[in-house]
């Protein structure tokens, strides 16, 4: 009925805070803050703001589905108040189901997620170690 509100509301919050950290992430980057060598590592690590753009994406795009499934099955109509459960009287069965399915879906995108920046970073660790100058002279 409204379970795609959790992750949408989700997403809400992720894109926000994507955008302050982009913001922050310039700042140092303009503010000459990383030195040469410093430059180069953060040049190749993929930023903070790029992997929570990750998840946002993953949030939109499930939340966007799910809503269209929930019009498709007529449960969302274009007219006020939007969710038939709330018109038919079935706002506890409908919050029943965004407090189980909704949060368990936006917390396996979440966890799915943070596996995959958790991979990302394992692979970065292993890109600098075979980079550095000891492993280049081997």
């Amino acid at each position: 009925m409204a379970c795609f509100t959790v992750p949408a509301a989700e997403a809400i919050i992720t894109t926000v805070a994507e955008k302050i950290i982009k913001s922050k992430e310039k700042k140092m980057a303009l503010s000459g803050a990383v030195n040469t060598k410093a430059e180069s590592e953060v040049s190749e690590k993929i930023t903070l703001s790029t992997k929570i753009g990750w998840l946002n994406k993953m949030l939109w795009g499930g939340s966007a589905l799910l809503a269209f499934e929930h019009v498709w099955h007529g449960e969302v109509v274009p007219f006020f108040p939007f969710l038939t459960a709330v018109k038919d009287g079935n706002a506890m069965e409908m919050l029943h189901e965004m407090a189980t399915a909704g949060v368990s879906m936006a917390l396996l995108v979440t966890a799915v997620w943070g596996i995959m920046v958790g991979v990302v970073s394992m692979m970065e660790k292993k890109s600098k170690k075979t980079d550095s100058p000891a492993a280049l002279a081997l």
